[in-house]
């Protein structure tokens, strides 16, 4: 007897089931206009520039150098004891500057320097599609986020009727099918 129970109930509940999905049908609506929605968007791009910068080329160095060594001799020959001292020391510096001096400047430098700046570009783009098309004699209007082409696919859900207690709460029949 439980068996049979078991089986009963399996068989009612396929049997609603397959009611359900035979009430619903797949219908065609034929589209009358697809019209694009289109927005534009803010799209940040990184936007790069080359530009040539003229620097101050660097000394070698070699002037002060050599001025240096010269300065260092030239002051050594002068005076004896302390003073031999700070004649060599006067002779190093000043022989480093006039050396320097003369080495006089380098060459310039061109450098290619680039630089890199965010820019926002605005770009249009489709983001939906205003429908219209046309099922059983009427037409539909609906949002749809492609294209559908020449045909739009329904799936139509029958409504139980309105019970006649003058349709307060009850919403109305006769709604648009969906897509």
């Amino acid at each position: 007897m439980k068996n049979t129970w078991i089986q009963n109930t399996f068989i009612v509940g396929l049997m609603a089931t397959l009611s359900t999905f035979a009430a619903q049908a797949q219908e065609v609506g034929k589209v009358i206009s697809s019209t694009p929605i289109i927005q534009q968007v803010a799209v940040p791009r990184q936007v790069c520039n080359n530009q040539q910068v003229v620097t101050e080329g660097q000394k070698s160095g070699a002037g002060a150098a050599m001025g240096a060594i010269a300065g260092g001799a030239v002051g050594n020959q002068i005076g004896n004891g302390t003073g031999r001292a700070l004649a060599t020391m006067a002779g190093i510096f000043g022989g480093a500057i006039m050396g320097d001096k003369i080495e006089g400047p380098s060459a310039p430098e061109v450098r290619n320097v680039q630089s890199c700046s965010q820019q926002m570009f605005y770009e249009n783009r489709t983001m939906a599609y205003n429908v219209v098309y046309e099922f059983a004699g009427k037409q539909y209007t609906v949002q749809m986020p492609q294209d559908p082409g020449p045909t739009v696919r329904l799936q139509i859900t029958p409504v139980a009727p309105a019970p006649s207690n003058g349709g307060y709460g009850v919403p109305p029949a006769g709604s648009a099918p969906r897509y």
